[in-house]
């Protein structure tokens, strides 16, 4: 089964904080993404059907290997894509909104041009 948009900003969040924190419970989440804990708990029922995370028996989330993949390519695309608007001239935060909708949805095609063109035109 694809994964959904939603699926894919749980990883993205759970892969940021991860980034940041040694540990990530369900209630970082929710305190991330300004979701209730209800919202949270649902979606991270479905990643772990899809066996994009692992949870002990504490709450602790982790990434499988098949998470971590997914997430960092839409970490990647909401970091090279924000950079891009944010040259063109776009304040950082529509920038930063506009390429959390964006990233969702481009092809991969399309993104790797645009990835192309900002690894030679806009410094990192």
């Amino acid at each position: 089964m694809p994964l959904k948009e939603s699926g894919e900003m749980y990883l993205e969040s759970i892969y940021v904080l991860l980034r940041s924190k040694s540990s990530v419970r369900s209630i970082d989440i929710a305190e991330h993404m300004n979701f209730s804990r209800a919202s949270v708990c649902r979606g991270v029922g479905l990643l772990k059907k899809q066996d994009l995370i692992l949870m002990d028996k504490d709450g602790y989330i982790t990434l499988t290997d098949k998470g971590i993949k997914i997430a960092e390519k839409i970490f990647e695309r909401h970091t090279i894509i924000s950079k891009m608007l944010m040259a063109m001239g776009i304040d950082e935060e529509t920038a930063t909104q506009d390429a959390c909708r964006i990233e969702h949805v481009i092809s991969d095609k399309t993104f790797e041009v645009m990835k192309q063109h900002a690894d030679k035109y806009i410094t990192k």
